[in-house]
């Protein structure tokens, strides 16, 4: 029997005004992925979100989450979202916030797991205006996870977050995942896509231009990066064989080469020692942005 998808978007328009945010966009997620959604600004990834939740009426598509409409779905406690400009009641304290919301769900997530999981049990009784970015963010998902949905959508969830919250973050974000939870996330942190995500989506001019797991999406750039520490003279390395860029900082040298092969014989037969030599593949910054390059050209 067909399992029936988490996020299932087919043929979604958005304009505004002559602006054409989301172009014909389909996309069909299964339960218990997380996705990354990956693009520039302005690539269409918030109002695709935005559209999920029902928050505005596109200009033609259909959205359905785990089959219902997404005002069903809300409704229903089906979906929990973190948008990327969300507020708090000022003037009041975390604890009421939290029971105000899970007042409206008929079977909302147990308070002390629910506390343990998004790690705000120190902040029930902190106002809301004196919390900082990481500890908001983290208030916004307990209110998003209050009745317990199948489904979460983030939009630029860890933008207020330092390193150590984003880590803390992300941890949480696992441990859903572990649990059944769909989590699909829009970000520009792209080494948070790398490493979280089981699935990448890339998004540019309001389409799908790539989609698969971030292995497979950095395997289409071709190449490889050679990396080793190198203060001395440089002027000969754009020179070697298969060298097609030379980049790296102060204290260490990065060359893209299309024949990493011919490329360290030439190295090893040079007169330069390599410490720390390091031969890797595209990352993922690269491959997003030759497939937005890409995408660019065919439009």
């Amino acid at each position: 029997m067909p399992v029936t998808p988490a996020l299932d978007i087919a043929e979604l328009t958005v304009r505004y005004g002559d602006t054409v945010a989301v172009d014909a966009l389909d996309l069909q997620i299964s339960p218990g992925e997380t996705v990354a959604l990956l693009g520039a600004n302005g690539a269409g990834k918030s109002s695709t979100v935005n559209a999920a939740l029902g928050l505005f009426r596109p200009s033609a598509g259909r959205v359905l989450l785990h089959g219902r409409s997404p005002a069903e779905a809300v409704r229903a406690g089906g979906v929990g979202a973190m948008l990327q400009h969300g507020g708090l009641p000022s003037e009041s304290r975390v604890g009421e916030v939290l029971a105000l919301v899970r007042r409206r769900y008929d079977q909302p997530w147990p308070l002390a797991d629910l506390l343990a999981t998004t790690g705000i049990d120190g902040l029930l009784d902190r106002g809301v205006d004196a919390l900082s970015g990481g500890q908001r963010q983290r208030v916004l998902l307990a209110l998003a996870l209050a009745g317990a949905p199948p489904l979460l959508l983030l939009d630029e969830p860890t933008s207020a977050m330092d390193v150590e919250a984003r880590q803390a973050f992300w941890t949480t974000m696992r441990g859903l995942a572990g649990r059944g939870h769909t989590v699909v996330f829009a970000t520009h942190h792209l080494e948070e896509a790398d490493a979280v995500a089981d699935r990448v989506v890339v998004i540019a001019g309001g389409r799908v231009v790539a989609d698969g797991s971030a292995a497979s999406i950095k395997s289409r750039v071709a190449g490889r990066t050679i990396r080793f520490r190198c203060a001395g003279p440089r002027g000969d390395l754009a020179g070697l064989p298969g060298v097609t860029d030379v980049g790296g900082d102060a204290d260490r040298v990065e060359l893209t080469t299309s024949d990493a092969e011919a490329t360290l014989r030439a190295l090893l037969a040079g007169p330069r020692s390599l410490p720390d030599l390091e031969v890797r593949g595209a990352t993922l910054e690269q491959a997003f942005l030759h497939l937005i390059d890409a995408s660019g050209a065919l439009r």
